[in-house]
Order: structure tokens, then C-alpha cells, then sequence
């Protein structure tokens, strides 16, 4: 009779037969969160516009402190009169005081327009456009690559902390961290591009693509290409993933509900991929997302030792004129890639983890 009774006294200390308590206490705790949930997404936004800002004002001030005049850079090595590059820096605008530089830099900027490149001769967003599709592509399939890579190694190393297998994932993961990329993609060069004692050259040194091939052919061609800078950039991107996941995981791993996930009969493998793992994407799910970031960025050094002709080649190239505009204008394209990645990480988490936002 006892056992009768019970689950009508749970249910009224529950508050009410039905348990109607509980689940307006739910309800009331969902409204709260769908409530919440636009001023978590204002706030964001609006951090996102002054990170943006902060970056029209660092990039417009920190490339003006560079060594170097850029009018006479362009006219290296031809005679010009002084006249004449008074004449180039009030066609360029560098006679105009600085506030007045910045001002019209941010109203083109905020526009779209981000100038006219100095050596070049072209609209800055022309040169970036055209160049592009190379960085997307290169660092695109790199990004993928680790990514899964680093995430699939990270979640194997902690479920298995302190094995063989673990160790060694985390000394190479380690190691490769630390190796400056170009050196590691100058290494690559010297061993199976240029060829070294028994071993043969068989990639080529930099470019693109061979230039004489179509259809097919030329994917192969640009395939073959990509093999060197794609190993250096996953070889040191998927390390710094790894470890992420591998110190998220771990610190999930000596949590109660998983204990309570073996003992209702689950099978490990089912405890790691359905509790563990979920659990521990948060910070991953940032690393993700910058990586993503890098993709518009691509890798400066990679690409200039490669020669690979995307934006990081352009940056390079912008560089040493200094062409301001171009500097500028590549600067606004990498950092607001990673402020929108950034962002989008931001309105992901509640999704992930419902106590984000409330």
C-alpha cells in the first residue's frame, strides 16, 4: 500500500498532482532564455562594430609608422623632379593633414571602396578579388583538413589519456607547434621539390600551376601543386587543435554524468560521442571558427615561400613599396574575417550550451 502511495506523495511535493510546477517553472525558464537570447545577440553585434572600428583605426595608423616614403618607392630607379612627386602625393592624397586622411579613408572604407593601390595602379578590392579564389582554395582544403584531423586525434588522445598512443599524438602535436611554418615549408622544398641524396624531386617548388595543361589536366596540374604548402599548413594547424580538444575533453572526462551514462549500460564508445564529446566543442567550436577566419587570411609566409599567388603573396608584395592602401585594405579583409568568425562562434554557443546568453 506504501509502495501505492509514493509516487502521488512525490507528485504532490512535486507541487500538484500533475507536477504543474515544474513546468512552469520550465516554461517561465524558456521564455527567459528566448528573451535573452536578441539582447545576447545586440550585445555581440555591437562588440563586433567597435572591433571593427578598432580595426579602420589601427590599420590607417599603423602602416603610416613603416619605413619608407611610398611615392619615391614607386619611382625608383626614374628620374623625377621634385615637382613631380609633389604632384604624386596630391594626386595620392598624402599631402592632405592626417585627420583628414583618416576621415576619408573611413568613409570610402565603410562604403566599400578601399582605395587605389600605389604600384599597381588598380582598385585595392579588384586586387583582392582576383587573388582571392587562390587563398580560398589553398587554405580551404588545409583548414578542412586539420580541423578534422585535430579533432579526431584530440577526442582519441584524451579518451585514452596517458597510452602510448596518447603520448606520442601529443609529443608530435607538440613538436610540430612549434616549428616556424616557413622553415617547415622550406624543409619540404629542399627534401621533395628540389631533391636531396636518394630521394628524387617530385613537386614542384612554388606556383599555381604549370600553365600547360586544361581541363582535367589542369586540376590534377593545380592538385599536384597544392601537395607541399597543404602538408605545411596542416602539419602545423592540426596540432594546436589537437591540444585544444584533448585538454577540453579531459577536463569533461571526471564529470558525474558520465558515471551515471556507464552505469545505465551505455557503451563507452556511445558515453564518449554522446556526452563527453558535446560537452567539451565549446572552446574547439572557437578554434574552429578563427581557422575558418584563416581562410580568407590564408598564411602570409606559406604562400610567399611557395609562391603561391593568393592574398598572402599580395600582402607580402604591399609590403615592401610600402603601397599603403593595398597594406591597408588586405589588413580590414583579414581582420574582419576573423571578427565574423568570431561572431558567428558567439552565436553558436547558446545553441551548443543553453546557459550561454541567459
Amino acid at each position: 500500500m506504501s509502495g501505492a502511495s509514493t509516487p502521488g506523495v512525490v507528485r504532490e511535493a512535486a507541487g500538484g498532482p500533475l507536477g504543474t510546477e515544474p513546468s512552469g517553472r520550465t516554461a517561465r525558464a524558456a521564455s527567459g532564455t528566448r528573451a535573452a537570447y536578441p539582447l545576447y545577440v545586440a550585445g555581440k553585434l555591437g562588440g563586433a562594430a567597435v572591433s571593427l572600428f578598432a580595426v579602420l583605426v589601427t590599420s590607417f595608423f599603423l602602416f603610416r609608422i613603416l619605413p619608407g616614403d611610398p611615392v619615391k618607392a614607386m619611382t625608383h630607379g626614374t628620374p623625377t623632379t621634385a615637382e613631380q612627386l609633389a604632384t604624386l602625393r596630391r594626386q595620392f592624397g598624402l599631402d592632405l593633414p592626417m585627420w583628414q586622411q583618416f576621415t576619408d579613408y573611413c568613409a570610402k572604407a565603410l562604403t566599400g571602396d578601399l582605395g587605389m593601390s600605389y604600384q599597381f595602379h588598380a582598385p585595392v578590392g579588384e586586387l583582392i578579388a582576383e587573388k582571392l579564389p587562390a587563398t580560398l582554395l589553398l587554405t580551404g582544403v588545409a583548414v578542412l583538413i586539420y580541423s578534422t584531423l585535430g579533432l579526431w586525434l584530440g577526442t582519441r588522445s584524451a579518451w585514452r589519456n596517458g597510452s602510448l598512443g596518447d603520448r606520442l599524438n601529443t609529443g608530435v602535436a607538440l613538436t610540430l607547434w612549434s616549428v616556424p611554418a616557413f622553415w617547415l615549408g622550406l624543409l619540404l622544398i629542399i627534401f621533395f621539390a628540389v631533391g636531396i641524396g636518394p630521394i628524387p624531386g617530385m613537386f614542384p617548388t612554388g606556383g599555381m600551376s604549370s600553365g600547360d595543361s586544361t581541363g582535367f589536366g589542369q586540376v590534377l596540374d593545380v592538385a599536384h601543386h597544392m601537395v607541399l604548402p597543404v602538408i605545411t599548413l596542416v602539419a602545423v594547424g592540426y596540432a594546436q587543435t589537437l591540444l585544444v580538444m584533448r585538454s577540453s575533453l579531459l577536463d569533461e572526462m571526471g564529470g558525474d554524468y558520465l558515471t551515471t551514462a556507464r552505469a545505465k549500460g551505455l557503451r563507452d564508445d556511445l558515453v564518449r560521442r554522446r556526452h563527453a564529446v558535446p560537452n567539451a566543442l565549446l572552446p574547439t567550436v572557437t578554434m574552429v571558427f578563427i581557422n575558418l577566419g584563416h581562410v580568407a587570411a590564408g598564411s602570409i609566409l606559406v604562400e610567399t615561400v611557395f609562391s603561391w599567388p593568393g592574398l598572402g603573396g599580395l600582402f607580402y608584395q604591399a609590403l615592401s613599396v610600402p603601397d599603403l592602401p593595398l597594406v591597408q585594405g588586405l589588413f580590414v579583409v583579414f581582420a574582419g574575417a576573423m571578427i565574423l568568425m568570431n561572431l558567428l562562434a558567439d552565436l553558436l554557443y547558446p545553441l551548443l550550451d543553453p546557459r550561454v546568453g541567459r
